[in-house]
């Protein structure tokens, strides 16, 4: 029960950290303060670190992770573009990565409740995940 626990909550933390990197690589483009480019930038090196940890651990049990949900990412991608387009400002990125964060940390918190056995490593890693979604929050309020 232990090993299949981590492995699902690690499988988890990795689709949301290819989701979430996804997100932050689809708005640098339209990002005009340098201060809010720089917040996502290092949020988004400190999503890859931890992918890299994650994956070291998916090997360790043989698992190859896991993709975000198809409809989710394309959902995602939608509105992400839709909203630039009828308003393309910094506000709107703020919103926009704001609501992902937001939706992460209820995951990741649904995650560590729904698989209680895994291993304390695994789940120190998805505690350290919700916190930098819950700091990119924090970090961006100036922006709304």
């Amino acid at each position: 029960m232990i090993e299949q626990d981590t492995i699902r909550l690690l499988r988890e933390c990795d689709a949301g950290i290819k989701m979430g990197v996804a997100s932050i690589d689809e708005v640098l483009d339209y990002v005009e303060n340098g201060q809010l480019r720089k917040t996502l930038v290092e949020c988004r090196d400190e999503h890859m670190k931890l992918k890299h940890k994650i994956q070291e651990l998916l090997q360790e049990y043989h698992d190859e992770g896991k993709e975000p949900n198809p409809m989710a990412k394309s959902m995602s991608w939608i509105k992400t573009n839709v909203k630039l387009v009828m308003k393309e400002s910094d506000q709107t990125i703020a919103e926009l990565m704001t609501d992902g964060c937001n939706m992460g940390v209820k995951s990741l918190n649904r995650f560590l409740n729904q698989y209680k056995a895994a291993d304390e490593k695994s789940k120190a890693i998805t505690k350290k995940l919700s916190d930098l979604e819950e700091k990119l929050t924090v970090d961006i309020r100036k922006f709304l």
